[in-house]
């Protein structure tokens, strides 16, 4: 069946600001380049509904499995996920069919200063078992407080006094337009991102070819080449969100360069190793380095909390 004949392509999206806000982007780019209307479809997914930690609620998944369902069932055509969100296990009936350029992929510290400057003891929010164990390893002294929420809401926790700073995605920040609240940009390295921060999926059936197609439009070679890096070191390490695992991958000189992290959830120890190869190996790039971590007692990492 022709996407035409449908009338408007509509786009599950969770309800959040910055869900809505992303996913809005996507459809105006698309209708742009393809001259097809979209309309965006809100959708409850169980990390939306929850008040508990990631990591407690099945971490890797919760964000994705409502939308996935909505495509599958036909309810909604295709939809838009953060692509940090994915777990990168294929799910039998669903495509990646496209990956759109990929924003700033950093962590950014949100507070009146910069890391350095906080004060010993300060109190720094973040719900990210990998960002929990960089911030312990670049500074021992602060106290971790894990937190739920959107992104306004962590904020205000700043703006209130409750915590002294928070962690989140510069990307996500820069879409809900609170860049203001941005103390310091974490270079990967001092932080590695969590593999494919920064960047966008859009899933749709796996049957659809026309609607393949069409998504493909947007579709940025250089972020799929770039996040299929990152995840395949997640996916071979056999890690989701709830892992204080970190990948970063970028193309520099025709070379894609590519380093990840696992790190001990208190901060003492990590492993940190870097390759880099052409582009087009992206997906055996990846593990070579995970192999590589393996090695090295990557696993013994992942498995310690407190």
């Amino acid at each position: 069946m022709s996407t035409g004949s449908r009338g408007p392509l509509r786009l599950g999206t969770r309800k959040s600001l910055m869900a809505t806000t992303q996913s809005q982007g996507v459809a105006d780019t698309l209708s742009e380049l393809t001259g097809h209307a979209v309309e965006l479809v809100g959708v409850t997914t169980q990390g939306d509904v929850s008040k508990a930690l990631l990591a407690q609620i099945g971490g890797t998944g919760v964000f994705v499995n409502a939308l996935r369902d909505k495509v599958l069932s036909g309810e909604v055509d295709f939809a838009v996920h953060s692509l940090k969100d994915l777990p990168t296990s294929e799910t039998p009936g669903i495509v990646l069919a496209a990956t759109p350029a990929r924003d700033d992929p950093r962590d950014a510290l949100c507070g009146p200063s910069k890391l350095a400057d906080l004060p010993r003891g300060a109190r720094i929010g973040t719900g990210s078992p990998r960002r929990v164990a960089q911030l312990r390893a670049l500074r021992p002294d602060l106290e971790i407080v894990p937190i739920r929420g959107n992104a306004d809401t962590r904020l205000r926790k700043v703006g209130d006094g409750e915590l002294d700073a928070v962690v989140l995605a510069h990307a996500g920040l820069k879409r809900i337009g609170r860049l203001d609240a941005v103390g310091e940009v974490f270079d990967p390295d001092q932080m590695l991102p969590a593999p494919g921060q920064g960047a966008l999926a859009l899933e749709c059936r796996a049957d659809r070819d026309d609607l393949r197609e069409l998504l493909g439009t947007v579709d940025d070679a250089a972020t799929r080449r770039a996040v299929t890096a990152e995840r395949t070191v997640l996916a071979v390490l056999e890690a989701g969100c709830s892992a204080p695992v970190g990948t970063y991958a970028a193309e520099v000189d025709e070379r894609l360069h590519l380093t990840a992290t696992v790190a001990a959830y208190d901060g003492s120890r990590q492993v940190r190793l870097s390759a880099s190869g052409h582009p087009d190996d992206a997906e055996r790039l990846g593990r070579d380095l995970a192999a590589r971590l393996l090695a090295q007692g990557a696993d013994q990492l992942m498995g310690e909390r407190e």
